[in-house]
């Protein structure tokens, strides 16, 4: 490590992240490199997570000169990980490994995890406990000699489940514990006996979602993420990472949904009406201080792990999606109530603005359920951010076998 490459607290700047990311370029250069091998050789430069520790694809950096690392590459027209195929992965799992996870989960999951080798999915909702997630039934038992857990139940509104190989999972462990207690979080590896995944068909006529069964299915106890009966804690860490990753996103102004309808306004002058413009401009004020909310909650990040702020930008997403996408259908008139194909299909992702109004305007009505509902991130925000008394709850001292169900 040469002179100028690093702050005074010792940690690279970001002339040495881009010192390194030329050297990663000059070794593997883009154009003549498989995509593949360059996302495995950028891990192992830790120049994936630069915030990350060294060698798990990260350089102890700070988390904010990630942008200065992404930048170099784009411009070099390096290959992307689709972030948007292992989204789940990227922003649930990855984090929640490595805050939790041992030394040996953390070398064997994070890289094939940050490449998109392997796709992440996230078994934490079921029929009986959505919002109220913290009822969940599915149990994981002791097997005979005490090396691993066989588990069973069903799990719900499951992203992705179609093409993962690993689930982060949480089931129940100890029913005579109150529900927040008891609970257990493991790894589970989609391809075992038992697992069976079941598509959901939603609103687009798509199946991004599915339904998952687990039948006896056996985890080792090595891919139990922190202790026993604790996995509550593990997952609100996932919970807050999920709900900064939907609602999040670094985007540049007038990016996302917002650009979508401003572009539909300008090239549409005869559709235009006074009524329709001062929706469009509140909409368009509205996105612009989600960005900028967005980018103060990342500043934030780069000091610690996310808080429940996030659930204040997960809620500003989901309502500006609707608003946005109904406006535009509206914008639209006839146009924006046609859609292309109603077939089933099971894509790997979610395109909010590849796609036509119809799709946008019918998708969006997920925002405000997936990652946790707006009723529950209204309670969350005015409990933990603005400090309201909590609502009465009269369940959190009850042993979980004992609740009415």
């Amino acid at each position: 490590m040469t002179a100028g490459e690093t702050t005074e607290a010792g940690r690279l700047d970001a002339d040495g992240l881009r010192r390194r990311t030329a050297e990663l370029l000059a070794a593997h250069p883009p154009a003549t490199t498989a995509p593949l091998d360059f996302l495995r050789a950028r891990f192992d430069a830790g120049l994936a997570w630069v915030h990350f520790p060294r060698g798990l694809g990260g350089l102890d950096a700070p988390r904010a000169l990630q942008a200065v690392v992404d930048a170099e590459l784009e411009a070099a027209g390096a290959p992307d990980n689709n972030p948007r195929r292992i989204g789940i992965g990227l922003g649930m799992a990855a984090p929640t490994v490595l805050r939790f996870g041992t030394d040996e989960q953390k070398k064997r999951f994070l890289r094939p995890l940050w490449t998109g080798e392997e796709v992440w999915c996230q078994l934490f909702s079921e029929p009986g406990a959505g919002s109220d997630l913290a009822a969940l039934a599915t149990r994981a038992v002791r097997d005979a000699d005490g090396t691993g857990w066989v588990v069973d139940g069903q799990k719900v509104w499951t992203s992705g489940a179609h093409q993962a190989r690993w689930a982060i999972l949480i089931a129940r462990t100890d029913p005579e514990l109150p529900k927040h207690r008891g609970i257990t979080y493991f790894v589970c590896d989609m391809t075992d006996p038992g697992v069976e995944v079941r598509p959901l068909r939603q609103i687009t006529g798509e199946a991004e979602f599915n339904e998952v069964f687990l039948t006896g299915v056996r985890i080792p106890d090595a891919h139990r993420l922190g202790e026993v009966g604790e996995g509550w804690k593990v997952a609100q860490t996932t919970l807050m990472n999920e709900r900064v990753a939907i609602g999040g996103a670094r985007l540049p102004r007038e990016g996302g949904m917002i650009g979508v309808a401003a572009q539909a306004w300008r090239e549409r002058p005869g559709f235009r009406t006074h009524d329709l413009h001062q929706r469009l401009l509140r909409h368009w004020v509205d996105a612009e201080v989600a960005r900028l909310t967005g980018e103060r909650l990342r500043q934030q990040l780069a000091k610690g792990q996310p808080g429940p702020e996030g659930s204040g930008m997960k809620l500003a997403f989901a309502r500006l999606a609707q608003q946005i996408s109904g406006w535009e259908v509206e914008f639209l008139a006839d146009e924006g109530l046609l859609y292309d194909d109603w077939t089933l299909r099971r894509p790997e992702g979610v395109d909010f603005t590849g796609r036509e109004a119809g799709y946008r305007y019918l998708r969006a009505k997920g925002n405000s359920i997936e990652g946790g509902t707006s009723e529950v991130l209204l309670n969350i925000v005015a409990e933990r951010v603005l400090g309201l008394p909590p609502e009465p709850r009269t369940d959190k001292d009850v042993a979980w076998k004992d609740l009415p169900r």
